[in-house]
């Protein structure tokens, strides 16, 4: 009998289906899970699931039976890895449940940004129309994306599903080479060129050491075309008070962001103080979570489990 502990179940929707796993087991299930928690609540169990809640070294020396961490995402980053290493614990994660919603959320805040959508609906909540006496007005900038350059940052499944929604829609697609050199792979751009000649520039990268504050104040003034900002990958990835400084600047038209560096944003944070803007939309996080993305996430994470314990482990990281 294996003891399952998911340390929070919150951070699935709950119409999320979550099935048993098919062995014998019991399975704990905690709404939420502070990190002061976490060491009490891994002590006896032999399979951890966790979406965000951290794992590190000084809480997994104190869980003896454990065998293996499910982390319900992909990013790991919550995981100390080679502490699990170490202690000869398995890690998993889920791949490409979301090649469908993430790829559509960034568009979603592409068009409602280039069109001005928001601008535009609180214009008419606000009796413009009426004022203006005529069948439409003109007081907020409308772009297409047909003819326009998108620069994608990370060109794995997300960044490779995001370049052929561009191209359908007739944009011209340069995809970044690594930032710091002119060397570039085939087909890819040099990154400071990226940055000079795209319209709107997305990111879909892991955040890690190299990859923290690829886009600062450095990159905000190469920005030729005032550009639209779009992070659906992780916080970090833009420093955001230097996003803050080039929105007051005119370095960029504007940004549209699902992801906080600190989540939730602290209340002054420079993304709270700049979500009210126009020409800014901040969604919490859920550009992942679509009802579809959710429940297949879900499954892939009892199918993880259930082959790790039948011998065959799958998405291992690490």
């Amino acid at each position: 009998m294996l003891t399952i502990v998911f340390l929070d179940r919150d951070t699935l929707s709950p119409e999320t289906i979550l099935r048993p796993p098919g062995f014998p087991h019991e399975l704990v299930v905690h709404d939420r899970t502070t990190a002061e928690q976490v060491r009490e609540r891994i002590a006896k169990a032999d399979i951890v699931v966790s979406n965000k809640v951290p794992l590190r070294r000084e809480s997994l020396i104190h869980a003896p039976r454990l065998k293996m961490i499910a982390v319900a995402a992909t990013g790991t980053d919550i995981v100390d890895l080679a502490a699990a290493k170490e202690r000869g614990i398995t890690v998993s994660n889920i791949r490409n449940y979301a090649k469908h919603t993430v790829p559509e959320h960034t568009f979603a805040l592409m068009l409602a940004l280039r069109r001005s959508i928001i601008p535009y609906r609180q214009s008419v909540l606000d009796g413009r129309w009426q004022e203006a006496a005529q069948f439409c007005f003109f007081d907020h900038p409308i772009a297409d994306l047909g003819g326009s350059t998108l620069g994608i940052i990370g060109h794995g499944t997300l960044g490779k599903a995001v370049g052929r929604i561009a191209e359908a829609f007739g944009m011209k697609v340069l995809i970044a080479g690594r930032k710091g050199t002119d060397q570039v792979k085939p087909g890819q751009t040099p990154f400071d060129e990226v940055m000079r000649r795209a319209d709107v520039l997305t990111l879909h990268c892991p955040l890690n050491a190299e990859t923290r504050g690829i886009i600062s104040t450095r990159e905000f003034a190469l920005m030729e075309k005032t550009p639209i900002i779009i992070n659906t990958g992780r916080g970090g990835l833009v420093d955001e008070l230097a996003l803050e400084q080039a929105l007051e600047k005119g370095e960029i038209a504007a940004a549209g962001f699902d992801v906080t560096d600190g989540e939730p944003p602290a209340a002054d944070s420079p993304m709270m103080r700049i979500a009210a803007r126009l020409n800014v939309i901040l969604t919490p996080h859920v550009a992942w979570a679509s009802r579809e993305a959710i429940q297949s996430l879900a499954d892939q994470l009892i199918e993880n489990i259930e082959l790790f314990v039948a011998g065959t482990p799958r998405n291992v990281v690490g």
